[in-house]
């Protein structure tokens, strides 16, 4: 009787050999590709004279480096090397007859954002990118990891990838989030609790009430955020909530094969008795908005619960929290409720979709953002844009006071013109919060939900989202 993890279960079927260095070999289903890590594997490729095998199994979309303001997406870019890195990849698409999403295209956007949304992203695949965020397409009941530039190559070149097959943690979540408590909140306790190194040779997959109960676009934050707990990876089993998503995408099967392929999907999920390597239960019935008080996703608490005593942690980690609260201010036994914010920034691969900024909609109707502030929305994709402006969600935004932008990453990683500016303190809806992170070394981020973005906005201050009339 078999007894397998989904993880088990989709590497047995993609591996085509064991390697003599005791790796295994993988065909990869679906290689994403971007502006910034491709640009040295074509040209690997071109001196060695190698064609891609599989272009039908390459999508690339250039988001990392795109200014987000309309003005300045004009050809050619201002910065030179932006410029330079999106002509490779025009170039190198074009002679390897891969699908590009570029500028001019009504579907670019963030990859992790634009996969999922075509219907590329399906049960059951093997995904990879140069971008340690690939976890994101996890949601689906895939096993998707992020890579380096020379495995890119690889990829490019074989369709396959050399890698190490990691043990399974099951992360079983009891009980329901309550209201104006979302998946970016459930994500951050995750790691809070089992620290941003806990999931260094494991995967996860996710599971349990909290978990079933999350959309499709709730999903894809948590398994986006899995690479900051340190897993290699993290999962969610499919079921009618990944099948009802996929239905009517570009890129989804259609009609009778629609129904064959869910009969495949559905042979994917782990067995009720599978064997896990670990299991974590994790109580969320209580669970507040978490924010982020220091220099990495793990350093989170409840947001009206006080920030942590270094004295008070495990003797390793006393000495990272004593250099993150002097770098972001925060004083130890107060709650982070009342923490002065800069500037607040909406958008990401985690957090860049449209439930996503429907739920600060609901938060702005009616206000204004404070007047200390300075607020971006930043769409993940320009499909997400041009349904939220459909909506008419992006008027809400302009008329409390966001900047709204075009699709890409933005002040993510401040690869752009986006970028925090000294030492200011950003309220973001992204996934890291490292020194120097968001363009400035001096400046602080707070990693939070949407939701918790647009409260912040409003009050200059982190707030919690559950006391404003309204709230999300």
């Amino acid at each position: 009787m078999s007894a397998d993890t989904l993880y088990d279960k989709v590497w047995d079927q993609h591996k085509v050999a064991d390697l003599p260095n005791g790796q295994d070999q993988l065909f990869i289903g679906l290689h994403l590709i971007h502006e910034v890590t491709s640009p040295q594997p074509f040209s690997e490729l071109r001196e060695r004279g190698i064609e891609v095998p599989y272009p039908e199994r390459n999508v690339a979309t250039v988001d990392h480096i795109v200014p987000t303001q309309p003005e300045g997406r004009e050809r050619p870019l201002a910065d030179e090397s932006a410029e330079g890195m999106l002509t490779a990849l025009e170039r190198n698409t074009s002679e390897s007859d891969i699908q590009f999403y570029g500028l001019d295209s009504e579907k670019q956007g963030i990859t992790h954002v634009v996969a999922p949304e075509l219907g590329l992203t399906q049960p059951g695949m093997t995904v990879v990118c140069g971008d340690s965020h690939t976890a994101t397409h996890g949601a689906f009941g895939s096993i998707a990891f992020g890579i380096g530039t020379s495995q890119v190559r690889d990829v490019l070149a074989s369709q396959c990838v050399a890698a190490d097959k990691a043990d399974v943690r099951r992360i079983e979540t009891e009980g329901r989030l309550g209201p104006g408590v979302h998946s970016k909140d459930l994500i951050l306790k995750i790691i809070a609790e089992l620290g941003v190194d806990g999931g260094v040779g494991y995967v996860y997959e996710y599971g349990g009430e909290a978990i079933r109960d999350l959309s499709m676009e709730e999903r894809l934050a948590v398994c986006n955020m899995s690479i900051e707990g340190g897993a290699r990876a993290g999962y969610i089993n499919p079921d009618e909530t990944t099948y009802e998503f996929l239905r009517g995408r570009e890129f989804a099967p259609e009609g009778e094969a629609f129904e064959e392929r869910k009969a495949y999907w559905e042979s994917i999920r782990s067995d009720p008795d599978a064997d896990y390597d670990d299991v974590v239960h994790l109580d969320v019935s209580d669970l507040a908005p978490m924010v982020t008080w220091g220099t990495n996703p793990g350093q989170a608490v409840g947001v009206s619960e006080p920030v942590p005593a270094p004295a008070d942690l495990p003797e390793g980690k006393r000495e990272a929290a004593r250099t993150a609260q002097d770098h972001t201010g925060v004083e130890p036994g107060e709650p982070m409720a009342g923490y002065d914010i800069d500037v607040a920034f909406l958008g990401t691969c985690t957090n860049g979709r449209v439930s996503d900024f429907r739920e600060a909609a609901a938060v702005l109707e009616g206000r204004e953002v404070h007047d200390d502030v300075r607020a971006l929305a930043v769409p993940g994709s320009q499909t997400v844009k041009s349904k939220l402006e459909a909506e008419g969600i992006d008027e809400v935004f302009r008329e409390a006071g966001f900047d709204w932008r075009e699709a890409g990453c933005s002040m993510c990683l401040a690869m752009n013109d986006d970028s925090l500016e000294g030492d200011e303190r950003c309220a973001s809806s992204s996934n890291r919060n490292y020194v120097g992170r968001q363009g400035s070394k001096d400046g602080r981020t707070v990693l939070m939900s949407p939701a918790m973005v647009a409260a912040a906005a409003v009050a200059g201050e982190v707030t919690d989202v559950r006391e404003m009339e309204g709230g999300a």
